[in-house]
């Protein structure tokens, strides 16, 4: 028989055991943001993203940027807009991209330029099937556009 302080600590690293296993559940990779030029306000972050069930990014922050949104590139006749999406699907076992020309993380109102080498970190706050919304710890490397292309991101 268990005796209180074992079933507590037993019950402790379980619930320990369940939070990790949530936060793994939505694996980030190839997570990279543009380099920005003095005076500049605004950059993207960019990364892919595969859900292991259904879930969603339902928000974004970061200690380097005074608002961060998902945001979305799309062609109206001959004119290429961006506009903010308030929740981006993220379908289980499907890898969506959020790239240069497509979705991304728009980083706003900076608080000081990014430079190639810096590491951002993002946190990206996914909502599960049950409502349920946890967040996602993103570190980005900043990339200077030209090394992007050469790594093949544009």
């Amino acid at each position: 028989m268990m005796q209180w302080g074992s079933r507590l600590a037993f019950a402790t690293i379980m619930i320990a055991v369940a939070w990790s296993a949530a936060a793994q559940e939505v694996s980030v990779t190839d997570a990279w943001a543009r380099a920005t030029v003095p005076g500049q306000r605004a950059t993207g972050a960019f990364m892919d993203l595969i859900a292991s069930r259904d879930a969603a990014i339902v928000s974004a922050e970061s200690p380097v940027a005074g608002l961060v949104e998902v945001h979305q590139m799309v062609m109206e006749g001959t004119i290429m807009k961006m506009r903010p999406v308030e929740r981006l699907e993220l379908p289980a076992g499907e890898k969506v991209e959020l790239k240069p020309g497509g979705y991304h993380a728009m980083l706003m109102d900076l608080k000081q330029p990014l430079r190639k080498g810096d590491m951002v970190p993002l946190t990206l706050r996914i909502e599960e099937k049950d409502g349920t919304v946890r967040p996602v710890q993103v570190t980005a490397e900043v990339l200077d556009p030209a090394a992007a292309a050469q790594h093949g991101r544009p």
